[in-house]
């Protein structure tokens, strides 16, 4: 909550002139562990004096943030596919020698990647562009994202340049992305002077080609200087068709294969700039109006661009209604065409103190502080504008060295990590978000790590909100399933052991609520909790007198995969595994029983007794339905000695019983009968006893009968 002064509620929480300390309450607040979210509600002062909870008083939500929707998700899921890309090009850095990440191939790759965040941005301006619906109106303005786009894409001018050009001329650039980003003059206005017989009457006809000049629109320059042509005045046809072809063959930078000719080009060129002034000054000064203006003023202009005065080129700009930007590029341009990037930054410098920005525009902000070099404010103003704008700046310039990568000693996290984590932190106001969250925070030191892992932990807590039928819901759907192994992947790529275990400890016992065995009991094992493991089979058991032993098998049943494969992986055994290798057993028992296999099940249940793995409290259930077996046609399924060991077990329940030790015997079957004491229990068990007694005597009289 820091930073946070106050928060409009409406409608109020608190009615205008109430005083809550007269009445014993206070406001308070807390914030969501899942997001970004806070509760505001009045409560008691004292709750030791007024520990009630009125459940009438109110409590607002509220958001420091607004959540992501439509466009802006799309927008964000986007660029996370260049982020990610991103941050395994640095893996791979750091997998070499720290100044292999300023390779050529590198940076023509971070350079490709920056590019790629600039036509996302423009794809997302586009779609915000378009005329919606109001229910499918964006959440951004067109605005929004056209800043985003101008701000990225000078980034990418000015910080990411081709490999091997980081010293070439930087004007032509910076007019192309001036010329594509701020459009002057309008096209419209030219459709109007072109459709004119005599467009230089029109007062807007001279400053409209004095701005395609300074723009190097050629084209547009070309055909309104074809126009004066038909001009009254001789003098101007002259001028005009001695002008044309200067501008038509201005050097440019990226018609030369090396700087050398470039500049030889533009001093021949330059040369024939100055005669063309010889030639204007030679026009009588009455010469120099027609009926509407003095033209010669208007061409002397122009004329003066082309000869790179500055202070020509300032007054210009001035009149024109253009900004610092326009004459920054320029500069570039006309007044000094071998400018440097790392000269710029001086003449920015000092232009910005004649022609400040607009300190109320932020994208005015961050183009200032990106054309001065000045990255610390280009991020600061880049927040306000939008986090996403700050986050992928700091992102791509740490690696480059264009901010220092130290960590602050206050905040205990570098520049980069500080803007990210303020992106991950606006992410996390939607909880759905929570993978995307999680790349960002990861991708940042320790204190990042750290506060991902309590993200990554809150995911599976919110199924704890749900009932026992809705987690069986959403299994059957394979939302837990989905979420868990999400979370498990996450956890395996950052390395985060301690929070996946936790993770799948608390998925598992989810899975259990929702009754699938299987995947809780693998979620545990693979957790490495033992405890909780005991407490799915102790569950998975208790079905049996919860729903009967129908569907007790059928839950048992599937977890008997995961028993065998502890079988074969030799894991450490304890009674835990006991229980659950019991269950799966009992439970192929009862099937064999249900086929019709009694051969089968006889020997089953008589197994169970000699391995030692029934609990003594199912040994009751053993023995009922040996009743069964026992009565089964005239066929003898037991030997005498396999009898002889169930009437064993059964007298050691009554000697126990009678010592004092009922429960830890009769307690399944007591819940079972639903008896309230050990005499009910015993008596169903004297069924089986004679049971025994009448097996015995059908055993005598075969013995007799084969001899």
């Amino acid at each position: 909550m820091a930073g946070v002064k106050h928060l409009n509620l409406t409608p109020a929480l608190v009615e205008k002139g109430s005083d809550l300390v007269q009445d014993g309450q206070t406001l308070c607040a807390t914030m969501s562990p899942l997001d970004n979210t806070l509760a505001v509600f009045v409560a008691p002062t004292n709750l030791e004096q007024d520990p009630k909870n009125d459940s009438n008083e109110p409590i607002y939500l509220a958001s420091f943030e607004s959540i992501p929707v439509s466009e802006r998700r799309l927008f964000i899921s986007d660029t996370l596919i260049i982020f990610a890309a991103f941050q395994n090009l640095l893996k791979t850095a750091r997998q070499h020698e720290p100044d292999w990440i300023q390779s050529p191939e590198n940076l023509q790759a971070i350079r490709k990647l920056g590019i790629d965040y600039v036509n996302f941005i423009k794809e997302c301006w586009i779609h915000a562009s378009q005329p919606l619906p109001r229910q499918d109106s964006p959440q951004f303005s067109s605005d929004h994202y056209r800043s985003l786009y101008t701000c990225f894409s000078l980034f990418v001018v000015l910080y990411l340049p081709e490999p091997g050009y980081e010293e070439a001329p930087v004007g032509d650039e910076l007019m192309e992305w001036l010329n594509i980003h701020f459009i002057e003059p309008s096209t419209e206005e030219g459709d109007q002077l072109s459709s004119l017989d005599r467009p230089w009457e029109d007062e807007a006809f001279w400053p409209y080609l004095t701005r395609t000049v300074l723009r190097g629109l050629s084209k547009a320059s070309l055909f309104f200087l074809g126009s004066l042509a038909n001009h009254p005045s001789e003098d101007v046809q002259d001028l005009a068709h001695t002008l044309a072809p200067l501008i038509e063959t201005q050097p440019r930078l990226q018609n030369f294969d090396v700087e050398r000719e470039f500049a030889y080009a533009t001093r021949r060129w330059m040369d024939k700039v100055k005669a063309l002034r010889i030639e204007m000054e030679r026009v009588p000064e009455d010469g120099r109006f027609d009926e509407f203006e003095n033209w010669w003023d208007r061409l002397s202009d122009i004329v003066g661009i082309l000869e790179g005065r500055s202070q020509v080129i300032k007054r210009v700009c001035q009149e024109l209604g253009a900004d610092w930007k326009e004459v920054c590029a320029t500069w570039g341009v006309f007044i000094d065409t071998h400018l440097r990037r790392h000269e710029l930054f001086e003449v920015v410098g000092q232009m910005l103190e004649e022609i400040p920005p607009d300190p109320t525009n932020l994208e005015d902000m961050v183009h200032a502080a990106l054309f001065s070099g000045d990255l610390s404010q280009a991020l600061k103003h880049a927040s306000q504008l939008d986090p996403w704008l700050s986050a992928h700046f700091a992102d791509m310039m740490s690696p480059l060295a264009l901010i220092s990568n130290a960590t602050d000693v206050e905040s205990d996290l570098s520049f980069r990590d500080e803007y990210v984590l303020a992106y991950a932190e606006y992410l996390h106001s939607d909880h759905t978000l929570w993978r995307i969250t999680l790349d960002y925070m990861y991708s940042c030191d320790e204190i990042g790590k750290r506060q991902a892992d309590e993200v990554l932990l809150r995911v599976p807590l919110r199924l704890q909100e749900q009932t026992s039928k809705q987690i069986e819901t959403s299994i059957k759907s394979g939302d837990i399933v989905g979420v868990l192994k999400d979370v498990n992947e996450i956890c395996y790529q950052h390395q985060r052991e301690m929070v996946r275990r936790t993770v799948l400890r608390i998925g598992a016992q989810s899975l259990m609520r929702g009754k699938d065995y299987a995947l809780a009991v693998s979620y545990s094992i693979s957790a490495e909790d033992w405890v909780g493991l005991g407490r799915i089979v102790n569950q998975v058991l208790e079905e049996y007198t919860l729903s009967g032993p129908k569907q007790f098998t059928e839950y048992a049943l599937s977890v008997a995969p995961t028993v065998q494969e502890m079988h074969n992986q030799a894991m450490v055994h304890g009674v835990f595994v006991h229980r659950m290798i019991f269950a799966v057993r009992y439970a192929h028992f009862n099937q064999m029983r249900e086929r019709g296999e009694v051969q089968n099940a006889a020997a089953e249940l008589i197994a169970i007794f000699r391995d030692d793995v029934a609990p003594k409290s199912w040994w009751v259930v053993l023995l009922r339905d040996s009743i069964e077996l026992l009565q089964y046609g005239t066929s003898l399924l037991f030997s005498t000695s396999e009898a002889t060991l169930l009437l064993q077990k059964l007298e050691e329940i009554f000697i126990r019983t009678s010592q004092g030790s009922g429960d830890e015997y009769l307690i399944i079957l007591m819940r079972t009968l639903q008896a309230t004491g050990e005499e009910p229990a015993l008596d169903r068990l004297k069924i089986v006893r004679l049971a025994l007694a009448k097996y015995f005597a059908k055993s005598k009289v075969w013995d007799l009968a084969s001899t």
